[in-house]
């Protein structure tokens, strides 16, 4: 004769519930909160990340594996790679390091 199960090894087998990612993210351009909305068409293999307020848009290839969070990142990192060697100075517009401009007077 078998032993009975306990209860304690009924409540063990219940998973834990992975948290939610989020959908809505902050606008990289114009700074609103939860503008930014991102849409995947896996029959046309794009993704749209997409600000409410500003109207700027990002597009990129999506697969089946494709999530909203990894278009706003891979925006992000676009914008990160954009803006390098910029510097922004908040009385004037942004202006090249000396360095880049040095080279740029040599060619």
């Amino acid at each position: 004769m078998g032993k009975r199960k306990s209860r304690s090894s009924k409540l063990m087998a219940a998973p834990r519930k992975q948290p939610k990612l989020e959908k809505e993210f902050t606008c990289p351009f114009c700074g609103h909160p939860n503008a930014v909305e991102c849409r995947i068409n896996l029959k046309d293999r794009f993704a749209v990340a997409s600000c409410r307020i500003c109207s700027e848009r990002y597009f990129t290839k999506a697969n089946a594996l494709t999530e909203p969070m990894d278009v706003y990142s891979d925006w992000i990192d676009a914008c990160e790679i954009a803006n390098e060697g910029v510097v922004v100075d908040r009385r004037c517009r942004p202006r090249l390091l000396k360095t880049e401009a040095k080279n740029e007077d040599d060619v």
